[in-house]
């Protein structure tokens, strides 16, 4: 007998039903043993409260990416802990949704297909799939691409259905790692102001990694700045720019958004 599909009143998910508040607690995180041994963290403390967008940066080999795939489920600290409303993280979650580097969307699947395949996977009904897919391609502006697959896309798209593929299955928190880190300038611009105005629409906490200090300042509601390995965290402030009106509504453009940027790099500087 086929197993029951699993019918929703509305294009809604399962993980992002209640506010996640996400607890890093004395982590120390380990690769390898004894001689050969890499210590990539240690004795981070960080509170993500839900809705926030908090950005972490820092010079290269710092352990960001270390520190995202434990909140992520992917690791297992070496010592610490990780939890979401206290329950500790044992693996990947429903409440936690990751996006990489790299899209890894499967090639042989339609756009739609890929945005479904979370919920396709959990027994949610063809119709609810459907309503899940086309909200948040409509989100991410890939309505008009839904039948495509993913090779026919330039890789800001790609991105942006890895994205809608990730928030279909309405995690309260999303992971993001340097998602706009491979693409040109002028497209991760773009990208970066999509992403804003889905982070306002959608409601959900996200902890971005990015190489890139003003991305953090203009992302983020909060910037973490990571020392160099074995990272731990040396400076943390909270994102507070004037209201501004213009031609350009650009945050970017503003004195107080370049003297933090200042500030931040400074910071790297002298980690």
């Amino acid at each position: 007998m086929a197993a029951a599909e699993t019918h929703l009143p509305s294009a809604a998910g399962t993980g992002g039903s209640r506010p996640e508040r996400m607890e890093v607690r004395g982590v120390t995180h380990v690769f390898g043993k004894d001689k050969r041994s890499t210590p990539a963290l240690a004795g981070v403390d960080l509170v993500v409260e839900p809705g926030e967008f908090v950005c972490l940066v820092g010079p290269s080999g710092c352990g960001k990416t270390t520190l995202l795939k434990l909140m992520g489920g992917f690791f297992v600290p070496t010592q610490g802990t990780v939890t979401v409303n206290d329950v500790p993280v044992a693996g990947p979650g429903a409440d936690r949704g990751m996006v990489f580097q790299q899209p890894t969307l499967f090639p042989w699947l339609t756009v739609r297909a890929n945005v479904e395949i979370g919920p396709r996977m959990s027994g949610t009904s063809h119709t609810a799939r459907r309503q899940l897919s086309d909200q948040y391609l409509e989100m991410v502006g890939l309505a008009d691409v839904a039948e495509q697959h993913p090779y026919e896309l330039s890789g800001g798209m790609q991105q942006r259905c890895a994205i809608a593929r990730a928030l279909a299955n309405d995690p309260a928190i999303v992971l993001m790692d340097e998602p706009f880190g491979a693409l040109d300038a002028l497209t991760r611009e773009r990208l970066q102001q999509e992403l804003k105005q889905i982070w306002a629409t959608a409601g959900k906490s996200i902890v971005f990694v990015t190489h890139s200090v003003e991305e953090s300042v203009f992302l983020g509601t909060r910037v973490v700045v990571l020392s160099p390995r074995p990272g731990h965290i040396v400076y943390d402030e909270p994102v507070v720019l004037p209201q501004h009106q213009g031609a350009v509504n650009d945050a970017r453009l503003l004195p107080e958004f370049a003297a933090l940027r200042a500030r931040i790099s400074g910071m790297i500087g002298t980690t």
